[in-house]
């Protein structure tokens, strides 16, 4: 695996919003983004149709997932909706956007690299512990430009992270000192239908005030898609498998941490798993990465970050493009986020682990 970079733009987008009318909170981040949202539509366009999902498709599945945000939490769907009058587009194109994930489910995908995420409790100078995680975001490297940084304000929490543009939400901590990491994983019932994932995250991140609020409102959640969810707090961390048989625990591996790639690591999911999705690349990260953790006792973000850098003859933990091929297998770590959940932080590196000492790093306080 080559080290080789791959393009990002030189000035990467910061969104700020604040308000407490849901709507105008989504045409403020319409109006920023609007410029990359038609670029980044482009590709999901030429992804769904890689997928052999038709356009019509595309848009009835758009229209049922924001019912079905609109019966669970009309708020969500007035931000989106107003995404989209802000930035000048159809309302379904964003409800595209923010359902991709389960609109893709029903294509015929090709095998995907993923992310790693590693959440571990860690002793505090004087005294206690807290709660540490760090994140690589791995995805089409043609998306590259289309994702920026994000401080919402408005709801009932502050939150800041990362995210697509035109998703409301992704990764990141908010001002009740909530951290959620994000992880896709591969349901043979995934559909739409029920609330997106990714929405499911914003809903997360502006109203939950600590991890078990956080898994109240996930099981709460009409949820018909997989994913994993890692929240946690100063004093607790909880990994979640979602999907359409239900939300399921995973307990801690040894040494209180929790790692997680891109397969189930609960039984009742896993037996219905589209392993030839994910597999053997996740299980090849996950197990690369248990090994080091039980080598390496990383107890900061520092120490934590080196962990997910790897080279040639090793699972692809930092994730870089072949340059050579075709839309769809071009995948790339195009971020790595470390969440703080005592310090309210998100540091967010522009680029690989690898990358770490040459790209910018972003830092962020809800």
């Amino acid at each position: 695996m080559s080290l080789t970079a791959f393009p990002r733009p030189e000035r990467r987008l910061h969104v700020a919003v604040d308000s407490a009318d849901p709507r105008e909170r989504g045409r403020q981040r319409g109006g920023l983004i609007a410029e990359g949202l038609h670029g980044a539509l482009d590709v999901y366009d030429r992804l769904f149709a890689l997928a052999g999902i038709p356009e019509g498709t595309v848009r009835d599945d758009a229209r049922r997932a924001l019912d079905a945000v609109d019966a669970f939490r009309p708020a969500l769907r007035e931000q989106i909706e107003g995404v989209a009058e802000g930035a000048g587009v159809e309302p379904w194109r964003v409800a595209a956007l923010n359902a991709r994930t389960e609109i893709l489910a029903r294509g015929c995908a090709v095998p995907p690299g993923e992310c790693s995420t590693i959440v571990r409790r860690v002793p505090v100078p004087g005294g206690g512990t807290t709660h540490l995680g760090v994140q690589t975001w791995d995805w089409h490297v043609e998306l590259g430009a289309s994702w920026h940084t994000v401080d919402s304000a408005g709801g009932a929490h502050r939150h800041v992270g990362l995210t697509e543009h035109g998703i409301l939400a992704k990764i990141g901590v908010n001002s009740a000192g909530l951290a959620l990491h994000f992880n896709i994983l591969g349901h043979q019932g995934d559909r739409v239908g029920g609330l997106p994932v990714h929405v499911l995250a914003a809903l997360v991140l502006e109203e939950a005030g600590d991890a078990a609020h956080a898994v109240e409102l996930v099981r709460s959640a009409p949820v018909a898609s997989s994913g994993s969810f890692l929240l946690f707090d100063r004093e607790r961390a909880v990994l979640l498998d979602l999907s359409p048989e239900g939300v399921f625990e995973v307990p801690a591996t040894a040494g209180a941490t929790h790692l997680r790639t891109n397969h189930f690591l609960s039984p009742v999911p896993a037996r219905r798993e589209k392993t030839w999705l994910y597999q053997p690349d996740s299980g090849e990260r996950y197990d690369f990465l248990r090994g080091r953790l039980g080598r390496e006792p990383a107890t900061t973000h520092e120490e934590l970050l080196r962990l997910l850098v790897t080279g040639p003859g090793e699972p692809p933990v930092t994730c870089v493009p072949d340059p050579e091929a075709p839309l769809g297998r071009r995948w790339a770590s195009l971020a790595t986020v470390l969440l703080d959940p005592a310090a309210r932080t998100a540091r967010i590196l522009d680029g690989t682990p690898a990358e770490h000492a040459d790209r910018p790093w972003y830092e962020l306080r809800a």
